[in-house]
């Protein structure tokens, strides 16, 4: 028990959790790169634990072979059931797919189980790619923008400069960040053909009988005894045929019955893999899906912002979500996620103000690709050119109606949407030129 508990030592180092590092992925994420990496390794050190410290195979024959050279030999150069006896029974016969051979019987080769326990680690291993490849693209980025703000007690001081500091660096990123969400996403792809392509890959190291082994294990009647997919791809008793040479020179074949113990815990490893398989797949699938309605749904894109800023302003949450690009909201769900809800209130209502006003104003950083357009007090529609710049907003006058400024040197403009619905932002009056 000892040796079998030394095994999962060296996990405790791959799942230690640092709770002082920000979050740069999700759950979905997390269930590639921690749980199914954490499960793949539990199967592979069961599988190592019953190969190299306990008694994989057992081989008798009636000759007088040694029983250490017969179990080396059958290991290694693999053992065979026959298809035909597949639905015998135990006790009926000496096993099921084991029985009386005779010629032109098809015979099933066995050669996987002398790599279940190397191929499970380097799958756990693959599930670790994508999330390797978003560390070296992320570069610590979201870290250092939400340093001192994810703490619990920040002093007033302290949240004033990081404050002004992340303030700036959005200021002039905005506009500019789309590489960091499309990266993301190809990682998210990239657990998607993972998983999707481990499941093909357990189909061919098991000569296609992974795929539909789930289902078979449960539509199989047990009681009637009819069929046993477990027993027909994970034979706990097999035939081996060992071959030497006798004193004349003539090859000698020698009959053996092989009992694979290790096939005891296989069994039920790849059984349980394969629901693993399909529910992560399915998760992922969703997820891609998810995705793509996030990068072509503005509306979707301000609901989960808000969701995360509900002490906001959903106006202020609109504004920003339709003028900046999806890298920019990439970016500002990701702090949402990490820094205090009021801080990050604080920030939205900044960014609003000062980059992506409700009034527009002097704004060298709006989406480029859009077109801002804008209604005055009469009800004609303005439409500006693509990196349009306003000249700054004044003061509306007391009373616009009466007012000579107004009339003279005054525009009274209202946005709107792209499809000229009323956005509900406020009046604001800029300098005509």
């Amino acid at each position: 028990m000892s040796n079998m508990l030394e095994l999962f030592k060296p996990l405790k180092k791959v799942f230690k959790i640092d709770l002082k590092e920000p979050t740069t992925d999700n759950n979905v994420f997390k269930l590639h790169y921690r749980a199914s990496v954490l499960v793949l390794l539990v199967c592979a050190s069961l599988v190592g634990w019953k190969e190299y410290i306990g008694d994989p195979i057992i081989c008798i024959s009636d000759q007088k072979i040694p029983e250490k050279m017969i179990n080396a030999y059958c290991w290694t150069m693999s053992t065979f059931t026959l298809p035909r006896r597949a639905i015998d029974r135990l006790g009926e016969d000496a096993a099921p797919g084991v029985g009386l051979q005779d010629d032109g019987d098809e015979e099933k080769t066995h050669k996987y189980y002398q790599w279940v326990c190397i191929s499970l680690f380097l799958q756990a291993m693959l599930f670790k790619v994508p999330r390797s490849l978003w560390s070296i693209c992320e570069r610590g980025r979201m870290k250092s923008m939400v340093q001192d703000l994810d703490q619990p007690v920040v002093t007033k001081k302290t949240e004033k400069e990081r404050k002004g500091l992340l303030f700036d660096h959005l200021k002039y990123s905005f506009g500019h960040q789309n590489h960091y969400f499309y990266r993301f996403f190809l990682c998210e792809v990239l657990n998607f053909v993972n998983v999707v392509g481990q499941i093909y890959y357990m189909d061919l190291f098991l000569d296609g009988d992974f795929m539909h082994y789930g289902t078979q294990v449960m539509d199989c009647d047990w009681d009637l005894n009819e069929c046993d997919p477990m027993s027909r791809i994970f034979p706990k008793v097999s035939k081996c045929n060992f071959f030497k040479f006798g004193p004349s020179g003539t090859l000698q074949k020698y009959d053996a019955l092989c009992v694979l113990s290790i096939n005891i815990i296989s069994e039920k490893i790849y059984v349980f893999l394969w629901f693993w398989y399909m529910v992560v797949a399915t998760i992922t699938g969703f997820m891609m899906a998810y995705r793509v309605c996030v990068m072509m749904s503005f509306r979707l894109r301000t609901y989960l912002l808000s969701c995360r800023a509900w002490r906001c302003q959903f106006r202020i949450v609109e504004s920003i979500c339709y003028s900046c690009e999806i890298g920019d909201w990439f970016v500002l769900y990701q702090l949402s996620r990490n820094i205090d809800q009021r801080i990050f209130v604080e920030l939205l209502r900044s960014i609003d103000l000062h980059v992506f006003s409700s009034c527009v104003g002097a704004n060298p950083c709006r989406n480029s690709s859009r077109k801002v357009r804008f209604r005055d007090e009469i009800g004609e529609s303005l439409e500006l050119p693509e990196k349009a710049v306003l000249p700054e907003p004044v003061k509306e006058p007391e009373n616009p109606e009466s007012s000579e400024d107004l009339k003279s040197d005054t525009y009274k403009v209202k946005v709107v949407s792209l499809d000229d619905v009323e956005s509900g932002h406020a009046y604001c009056f800029v300098k005509a030129n």
